[in-house]
């Protein structure tokens, strides 16, 4: 195993009980998951320790045992324009959308951007969702998109958006978005607008939810915001179509096309954001490692989640 192909986070180790050989690498997370639209039992065995919900109730998160598998971060429910995407989704219930119709910044205040972030923030919310998908409906304005941005940052609470549609890209970075749910995939972003994204966000990847002209924008996109330094994560929107949970190969393999390979790869999938490092837990992935990049995606595919406890390093 080279480090030049799978980065030094990658280590040759075997398993306690079985002698199993493989590789270790610290635990996977997917940064974009709808836990009401999956099941989430799969998650650990298909490779996921950890992941971040952006949409869903508020009251069944916060209820949620801390440390059990997955180690779930989330935005509880999705602020909105009335009327707005995903009001009118069948698979959106109301527990998981609020209507923002007020910039207000007045705690308490009906329907306000202050009142809605703090109803997620009070039950536990790691970041605030925001829908800016213009392709779908009415969107929030730019004064109540700043007003839910302010709002959150009195909180300590990054701002994540879908951005879809014409200008919702840039629209997201005028406000002050920090992460994009998805790499845009309706709009090429032009270069100032990526520059300001690679000094200000980071994005979500959920390449292989597209198909056609969506994918090819998308993955120019990814490439060229990867290329100039920005941070990418790798996310799916498991429960967008009929997937088993766990790593989605087709993913790993849409980032790899798009020039995140090998460690970078690895990196976008270890890096545990908005949680802490995913402790007592770890990544095995049985077999030899690959010499080869294109080779990667594959044997990714191939990890399951372990007790850290379990897994003796080589050179332990």
């Amino acid at each position: 195993m080279r480090e030049g192909v799978l980065g030094a986070a990658a280590a040759r180790c075997r398993r306690a009980l079985t002698a199993e050989a493989g590789t270790a690498v610290p635990a996977l997370f997917d940064a974009h998951v709808h836990l009401h639209l999956i099941d989430e039992t799969r998650l650990a065995a298909g490779g996921i320790a950890g992941v971040l919900d952006l949409g869903g109730d508020p009251v069944t998160l916060a209820r949620r045992a801390r440390n059990a598998l997955p180690r779930v971060a989330y935005a509880g429910a999705m602020l909105t324009a009335p009327g707005g995407y995903p009001s009118d989704r069948p698979w959106a219930p109301p527990a998981i959308w609020r209507a923002v119709s007020s910039p207000s910044l007045h705690p308490g205040a009906p329907g306000g951007a202050a009142t809605l972030v703090d109803e997620q923030a009070s039950f536990g919310a790691a970041v605030v969702k925001v829908a800016l998908n213009s392709a779908a409906g009415p969107v929030p304005d730019a004064d109540t998109l700043e007003a839910i941005v302010a709002a959150a940052r009195g909180r300590g609470l990054p701002v994540v958006a879908h951005a879809e549609g014409a200008g919702m890209t840039r629209l997201a970075l005028d406000a002050g978005v920090d992460v994009l749910a998805h790499v845009p995939f309706t709009e090429r972003v032009d270069d100032a607008d990526l520059a300001r994204a690679v000094a200000g966000q980071h994005w979500i990847t959920t390449l292989d939810i597209h198909t056609g002209a969506d994918r090819e924008r998308a993955t120019d996109n990814l490439a060229r915001f990867a290329a100039a330094g920005g941070r990418v994560r790798y996310g799916t929107d498991l429960g967008n179509g009929e997937r088993t949970a766990g790593i989605q190969r087709g993913e790993l393999e849409a980032m790899d096309a798009a020039g995140i390979r090998g460690g970078a790869l690895i990196a976008s999938l270890t890096d545990p954001w908005p949680l802490p490092p995913l402790t007592g837990v770890a990544t095995f992935i049985p077999g030899e490692a690959p010499d080869s990049l294109d080779d990667v995606p594959a044997w990714l595919s191939r990890a399951t989640v372990v007790p850290d406890e379990e897994l003796i390093r080589d050179d332990d």
